[in-house]
């Protein structure tokens, strides 16, 4: 009696619970997989952005090199660090720099804060509680501090934790630009492992087209999210330079995190309210203007950055951005724009797949 011979002879419930035993253990074994990878998820999905949005470039770096993509990766992978690196350690530096006087200050016990201009009390719903507090921290910090104690020893723990967190974010974003540049290093090789799996996902015909579209749609992103970001933060810096904005590179590196985040006017309302609290009233008004100009600045980029090189159209691209980040956080600005992206192509295909068989 033949193997075929022994199927036959089984019934439907035992070739079922056959089939479902293995559907089971293969699935413990991704589990298994994923939860052993877990910790290294969110390293390996940051270095696969990094390399899929910056391989144009580096393929004209490769070229430049005569095609020796080891070196080109190389010097690439160092190019990045020193673009991150070296930004922080100035800022760092320059933050230390505008610290210590403040430091110094409260340890002598002399005054912080300079006195408050008489205008601020007469500005509508604010000026007034603003007013009073600024006198009391002028007049007294230490008192005025220490009746918002309990609020202070309790956004403590918070602090400490976004600060550590924020330190984490940081050393997982340069350990990604080594494995980007490994990627890159690799990129034959990753191209075609990734080509090979869009095929087994979605065909012959249509796996490429996805391999392209997901290229395209972190590239646009990127640009659309990152890209926008730095020209904002570009504009305020200058805008702040020009003001006379005490800490302006503390202010930038603020607004920089923020506009990422989309949230940038938060940074932008206090250093407005600063300046019309020291500043002449035309200086001040041009400096509102100027922000104003800066905070919808984004309304008018990102639309042509998103939809640039995406064949998703760009409302599509940016509910994902914006739900993904909402969702998963920074990584979130990508991965909802990729899988609203496809999820999108797919549901097209199906419905024109629909449409040709009733019309068939």
């Amino acid at each position: 009696m033949t193997n075929q011979d022994v199927t036959r002879q089984r019934s439907p419930i035992s070739q079922a619970l056959e089939a479902s035993i293995r559907i089971g253990l293969a699935a413990l074994l991704v589990i298994g997989c994923l939860w052993i990878l877990r910790p290294f998820i969110p390293l390996v999905m940051w270095g696969i952005i990094i390399a899929i949005a910056s391989y144009p470039t580096f393929l004209k770096l490769q070229r430049a090199l005569k095609g020796r993509g080891t070196l080109a990766a190389t010097i690439w992978t160092l190019l990045l660090l020193a673009v991150m690196i070296v930004p922080m350690v100035l800022i760092g530096k320059s933050l230390v720099e505008a610290l210590q006087p403040l430091l110094m200050r409260v340890r002598e016990g002399t005054q912080v804060l300079p006195p408050p201009p008489q205008n601020i009390e007469s500005w509508p719903i604010i000026g007034s509680p603003l007013y009073h507090f600024w006198i009391a921290a002028f007049t007294d910090l230490s008192r005025t501090l220490e009746q918002f104690a309990p609020q202070i020893k309790s956004a403590i723990p918070s602090i400490l934790s976004a600060s550590a967190g924020l330190g984490s974010t940081i050393v997982q974003f340069l350990l990604a630009i080594v494995v980007a540049g490994v990627l890159l290093a690799n990129a034959p090789a990753a191209s075609a492992v990734t080509r090979l799996l869009m095929i087994r996902l979605f065909g012959e015909q249509e796996g490429p087209e996805y391999q392209n579209l997901i290229g395209a749609t972190v590239r646009s992103v990127t640009f659309g999210i990152m890209g926008v970001a730095l020209i904002q933060t570009a504009f305020a810096a200058l805008g702040f330079m020009v003001v006379g904005l005490p800490g302006a590179s503390i202010w930038s590196v603020l607004f920089l995190f923020a506009a990422i985040l989309q949230i940038g006017m938060i940074v932008l309302l206090p250093a407005v309210i600063y300046v019309f609290a020291i500043a002449t009233k035309t200086k001040a008004i041009i400096f509102l203007v100027w922000c104003a100009f800066v905070g919808v600045m984004d309304n008018v980029l990102k639309p042509i950055l998103l939809g640039r090189s995406s064949a998703a159209p760009v409302i599509v691209v940016f509910l994902g951005v914006i739900g993904g980040f909402v969702a998963m956080g920074i990584v979130g600005l990508f991965v909802g724009a990729i899988v609203l992206a496809v999820g999108y192509k797919l549901f097209l295909a199906w419905i024109e797949g629909g449409a040709e068989h009733v019309s068939g």
